[in-house]
């Protein structure tokens, strides 16, 4: 009755979406024995120690007071300095970019200061769980467009005209895609730019896993034809630096973008936290040699996955980027739902069910493989285990 009564104090947009299905998973498996997760998306690395120490010499300073709201400008010139050097983009550290309190928050603040209330936004199917809930937060309305498995989960431009109306404002991207692993080339996304560019549409691209790539170099989307000034681009420090606790992002884009995503920024949040943001510093100064180590350790465990899967007889396609996998489980005729919970239960290893990610996402499975080599051996013999179990 309480509940009954107290619901109607609430929103619609927030009643009207889903807690996180990666979450429900990762719960139930935390109150288990015994369990390996390749559920939740996070390096298993510790953050490198001079990074660690670089806060803890800012502590020791005194640097415990806010930073601009955009956040430290050494941090700025040193991330407009990064991302000339990696990716070929350039942006003014002074009005092109906003520090953010992960990159969670900088595509929350993106789709606000962008998006009027009823406007669509492409959303590219399998998608983090968060991308549609948030659109929806911001008053828009996500459009999922579908990718398939036949074609490596790669978004195809006529998908998009299809999906495109008089009220579409933005696609949202994510390459390295979260939850495939499906790296879109420079080739791919100057087709993307043409229909873009046709129907007068931004692009929030979701880069964070841009320095996760391992079969050919990385191209950010802002970088193709005339997209700069078309796009968002979103990153930040959690995945490749080892830094998810830390909660550090950014976005980067044309001025007058970034300074209405700054207003938001200003009055929701203040700034992203100080001792984070020295810690990033040193990263992005010294902290290159740390991402090559630690990306060529995903390789090794990228191969050992995607062989051992196929060899039970789970189609998989070898991701691109990332550290995910997306083997097909329809052979088993369970939804991925009861395959991931079976398999929980029955041989403690936890996965996502691809259902989570979107419509196309079913008859998947999401695999991180972001965890020791051993845990990996261990959890694909229980994976086969289970299936012959069944058998």
């Amino acid at each position: 009755m309480i509940t009954e009564q107290r619901s109607k104090y609430l929103s619609d947009s927030v009643q009207s979406i889903q807690p996180s299905g990666i979450r429900r998973f990762f719960d139930l498996a935390s109150s288990m024995e015994n369990v390996i997760s390749l559920g939740v998306g996070e390096p298993d690395f510790v953050t490198p120690w001079n990074v660690i120490e670089a806060s803890y010499h800012s502590l020791e300073q005194g640097y415990t007071a806010y930073t601009a709201n955009a956040g430290l400008f050494e941090l700025r010139k040193e991330i407009s300095r990064y991302m000339r050097r990696r990716f070929g983009v350039t942006y003014n550290a002074e009005n092109e970019m906003v520090v953010t309190v992960g990159a969670s928050q900088a595509i929350d603040i993106a789709l606000r200061a962008v998006v009027n209330p009823g406007e669509e936004v492409i959303v590219v199917e399998p998608s983090f769980v968060s991308y549609a809930p948030t659109v929806t937060l911001a008053g828009g309305v996500p459009v999922p467009v579908h990718t398939y498995s036949q074609n490596e989960f790669k978004l195809q431009p006529e998908h998009i005209e299809e999906a495109v109306t008089e009220k579409t404002k933005a696609i949202l991207l994510c390459s390295p895609n979260n939850p495939t692993g499906t790296v879109l080339s420079k080739a791919d996304l100057l087709k993307i730019a043409e229909v873009v560019e046709k129907h007068d549409l931004l692009v929030i691209s979701d880069e964070i896993y841009a320095e996760l790539t391992y079969d050919e170099p990385y191209t950010s989307f802002p970088s193709v034809g005339n997209m700069r000034e078309r796009t968002i681009l979103i990153s930040g420090f959690s995945k490749a630096f080892a830094m998810t606790g830390w909660r550090l992002g950014f976005a980067c884009g044309p001025k007058d973008i970034q300074q209405a995503m700054l207003k938001i920024h200003q009055y929701t949040m203040m700034c992203a936290p100080t001792m984070a943001q020295h810690a990033a510093l040193e990263a992005l100064v010294n902290g290159q040699k740390d991402v090559i180590r630690m990306k060529e350790s995903y390789r090794q465990r990228r191969s050992l996955v995607t062989h051992a899967l196929e060899e039970m007889g789970l189609s998989c396609h070898t991701p691109g980027g990332a550290f995910y996998v997306f083997p097909s489980i329809k052979s088993t005729g369970l939804s991925s739902e009861e395959f991931a919970e079976q398999l929980l239960m029955k041989e403690q290893v936890a996965v996502v069910p691809g259902s989570v990610f979107g419509e196309s996402g079913e008859g998947h499975i999401r695999c991180s493989y972001a965890t020791s080599i051993s845990k990996l051996e261990e959890a694909m013999k229980r994976i086969k285990r289970f299936i012959e179990n069944m058998e």
